[in-house]
């Protein structure tokens, strides 16, 4: 069974109710039950934190320290796309693809949006599909297999 870990970063945990124009109405948690049912022979791991040394933590346990590592990470990090080297350092170490998602177009908001610390270290950038962004992330590392 592969195994694919979803990682949200900071005010991720307030889908639902933050922005709704920008990021919808649903909550990430009601979206992840229909992941789960669309792909039922893969393992997903969902882990959310507002601090990016957790986020870290995270990627580092399912794709360097666990054994076997993870297939693969979902990485959508908010903010700390256009700001973190420490995550760009962390992707690099892992063994295992990060595809970075957003759920909004960044590129059609704030011009501060439109660079990435993370993109050079991941498989790929996925956004402005909503949350069918992470679905989208899930194909790709499924299909890079």
């Amino acid at each position: 069974m592969k195994k694919i870990q979803i990682i949200n970063g900071p005010n991720l945990n307030l889908l639902g109710q933050r922005e709704p124009g920008i990021y919808g109405s649903s909550s990430f948690e009601q979206y992840l039950t229909e992941l789960r049912d669309r792909y039922p022979d893969v393992e997903i791991s969902y882990y959310q934190s507002n601090v990016e040394g957790e986020l870290i933590n995270k990627m580092q346990e399912a794709g360097f320290t666990q054994q076997p590592p993870c297939d693969g990470i979902v990485l959508n990090a908010g903010a700390y796309t256009h700001t973190s080297i420490a995550l760009q350092d962390c992707i690099r170490s892992l063994r295992c693809p990060v595809v970075e998602v957003h759920i909004s177009n960044v590129h059609k908001r704030e011009e501060f949006r439109h660079h990435s610390y993370i993109s050079c270290a991941c498989l790929g950038v996925i956004c402005g599909f909503g949350l069918d962004s992470y679905r989208l992330g899930i194909e790709a590392i499924l299909n890079a297999h």
